[in-house]
């Protein structure tokens, strides 16, 4: 089989022509190209089987970009796709063709906002848009708020909680969304932990409809200002914990934990978890059992560690610090004896779940003043 002549006329012509990116649509047979000046489009006319003639179509294309008919190798989709392509190569993969060679360019951490913008118009994809919000370059460019839009769009269809948490963390990152489309985004994801732990993770500080402070917050701040002017980690965390703002990443992180759906979104939200009240655990995750947790909060106010000068000055906060102290653990080691073989999701792995899930939350009941 050979490439009609009126194909491979115009498909030299496109080439000739230099374009930005070249995709091609499968299912009616069309390539198109994107130029300075706009979109060009070729109909192909195949004489026989459409994925031979395909075939042949990218063999012309990777001649004439790469040099060589073999297009884009097969064998290096798991490298590039670890960002290790080279930077040089970017504009090149996004004319060949290959759905393959624009996800390579996506996650290759030389893309900038003009090659990203190629790259979104050779393929639109949720897990690209995703990809390249990761980037600051196309975060911070023109590409930053049109792929957040198409990540708020989508998210309805997403089916992986996990990878609808990640499009909300990226989508709130500064100056993607306008605050009304934050406030919009939050009012819909009321009922989807996935969604909610988006919020936590991106605006830990900042999540819309604050709550109150907690009733004892100002004679708190009273008793521990001078530990706050000097910076002391476990007084300051005791202020941000009481303070309205600390009461809704509580409240928030509650909802989260009353019915999360799979493993993997219970070990992001104890990510989560762990990186809010670092500053009572700098050495980072202990890989304790919950019993083994609760057992080192005890011991951690009951001493002069490095909670004493707050306790010193605040004595009745002793059983929030613990509370902080065992939340500031909270990981894989907590779940792994309940979850040992199990690939359960959704309630049943939720009842499996109770002893932790249970215990977790009444920490934060205590932090709320419950």
């Amino acid at each position: 089989m050979e490439l009609a002549s009126e194909d491979c006329f115009r498909l030299n012509v496109l080439l000739a022509n230099k374009p930005l990116a070249i995709r091609i649509d499968e299912a009616r047979l069309i390539v198109y190209g994107l130029s300075e000046r706009g979109e060009a489009k070729i109909q192909l006319n195949p004489s026989g089987r459409p994925e031979a003639y395909l075939r042949l179509v990218r063999e012309l294309i990777s001649g004439h970009v790469l040099g060589s008919p073999g297009g884009y190798p097969v064998y290096l989709r798991r490298w590039t796709r670890m960002g290790q392509m080279r930077d040089e190569s970017l504009e090149q993969l996004l004319l060949l063709g290959e759905p393959e060679a624009v996800v390579a360019a996506v996650h290759a951490p030389g893309l900038t906002d003009e090659l990203a913008r190629r790259a979104w118009w050779a393929l639109e994809d949720a897990d690209n848009a995703r990809r390249m919000l990761a980037n600051p370059a196309v975060r911070d460019g023109t590409m930053g708020p049109v792929l957040a839009n198409y990540l708020v769009e989508y998210l309805p269809f997403e089916s992986e909680p996990e990878r609808a948490m990640e499009s909300v963390r990226l989508v709130l990152q500064p100056g993607l969304l306008g605050r009304e489309r934050q406030e919009d985004l939050w009012k819909r994801s009321a009922r989807k932990p996935a969604h909610l732990l988006g919020f936590l993770s991106a605006l830990p500080d900042q999540l819309p409809d604050p709550e109150p402070h907690r009733a004892d917050a100002v004679a708190v701040r009273e008793r521990i200002a001078g530990l706050l002017d000097k910076g002391d980690p476990c007084a300051r965390l005791c202020h941000r914990v009481l303070s309205g703002a600390g009461q809704s990443f509580l409240k928030t992180l509650g909802l989260v934990l009353a019915k999360p759906p799979t493993q993997d979104l219970v070990a992001s939200t104890f990510d989560v978890v762990r990186s809010y009240f670092a500053a009572l655990r700098p050495e980072g995750d202990p890989d304790w059992p919950m019993e083994a947790l609760i057992a080192d909060a005890q011991t951690f106010v009951s001493g002069q560690g490095p909670a004493g000068p707050c306790l010193a000055a605040a004595p009745e906060l002793a059983q929030d610090i613990a509370a902080m102290r065992v939340l500031s653990g909270v990981g894989h080691g907590a779940t792994r004896a309940y979850l040992i073989d199990s690939t359960a999701s959704g309630s049943l792995m939720r009842r499996k779940l109770a002893p932790v899930l249970d215990a977790v939350q009444a920490q934060i009941d205590r932090l709320r003043g419950r």
